[in-house]
């Protein structure tokens, strides 16, 4: 079944996903499985629901208005709400999201995810902050999920942003054929392409794909001379060996030519609880986040190759003169 474009989110104000203060359009849909996904609900691309149980009184309204027998009675809200509850309210495999239960909902506690907007809608609030990009030398972040997974929606709204004299990046993770990505950059100021992991195998039993083509579309990209920010999210057990850190510096270095600057993206729990309200039971929900002091030991072997380097991927960090 296909489904319109959706959009999980429209960012503002976020500093981290190229230069200046930027505004971070989120699309829905996504062909990598990562392990540690910080947006668990931009992968599937179609609508979803988040039942946020702080919010829900078990007043049994949503069980009402289900056609499909697809929510759970109700129990006792502090039950449901201790952290050790199994419980869940929407039964998902017997989910048609029809969405009657969200709209029965007094207390927002259910929520959709992944909204049909128009470019027009889009552009318009991303416009909303202009000045202020204006002053920081920021603009409008295309993101996900992964924009290549819609290259027709992504090139009209990265191209009506352009026209509208906004600075523009694309988050990626580079899956995708190389056409797509070569058509979308063309209306693209700077490319943030994702760099997990260098050995094929590795990568497929953290994303569920392969790697051959991400770097093969790294190599053309940089052939091309497009502005590059690679991003490494490191992982613990994954990446995160100085083994690693070695040989990739040594393979961004080696690039055809060089890539504007690598950030190194410390690894965070804080979004288990979007797991949570998707009836999800995310693996790494107990893995300590890494402290980002302790990256600047690997960042220093990519400086010793010349790359530009950051621990958190801050926009604001310049290159020193």
């Amino acid at each position: 079944m296909t489904h319109p474009v959706l959009i999980t989110d429209i960012q503002k104000f976020a500093v981290n996903d190229g230069p200046g203060f930027r505004t971070n359009v989120f699309l829905k849909g996504c062909g990598l499985k990562c392990r540690w996904c910080h947006n668990p609900e931009t992968i599937n691309p179609a609508p979803e629901i988040y039942w946020k149980n702080r919010l829900c009184l078990q007043c049994g309204q949503c069980l009402e208005v289900c056609p499909n027998d697809a929510v759970n009675p109700p129990i006792a809200p502090e039950e449901s709400r201790d952290e050790n509850s199994t419980y869940h309210k929407i039964i998902r495999d017997k989910c048609d999201r029809c969405m009657k239960c969200v709209e029965a909902c007094p207390y927002g506690a259910l929520i959709i995810v992944g909204k049909p907007l128009s470019l027009e809608e889009i552009l318009d609030e991303v416009m909303q902050d202009k000045l202020f990009y204006d002053n920081s030398g920021g603009g409008m972040t295309l993101s996900g999920g992964e924009p290549t997974a819609h290259p027709e929606f992504a090139n009209m709204l990265l191209s009506g942003a352009r026209d509208r004299g906004l600075h523009t990046c694309l988050d990626t993770n580079g899956f995708c054929d190389w056409k797509v990505l070569n058509l979308l950059v063309e209306n693209v100021d700077v490319v943030l392409l994702d760099l997990k992991h260098l050995e094929a195998q590795v990568h497929k039993q953290g994303t569920g794909v392969s790697n051959e083509i991400i770097l093969n579309n790294l190599s053309l990209l940089s052939e091309s001379g497009r502005e590059i920010w690679l991003r490494i999210p490191v992982i613990p057990g994954f990446n995160d060996s100085m083994a690693f850190h070695k040989a990739a510096s040594e393979y961004i270095a080696g690039l055809p030519r060089p890539v504007a600057r690598v950030d190194l993206i410390p690894f965070h729990n804080y979004c288990q609880d979007k797991y949570k309200w998707l009836g999800l039971d995310w693996e790494l929900k107990d893995m300590e986040p890494i402290e980002p002091s302790f990256l600047e030991i690997p960042a220093d072997w990519y400086r010793e190759k010349g790359l530009f380097t950051t621990v958190g991927g801050s926009g604001f960090e310049k290159r020193p003169e």
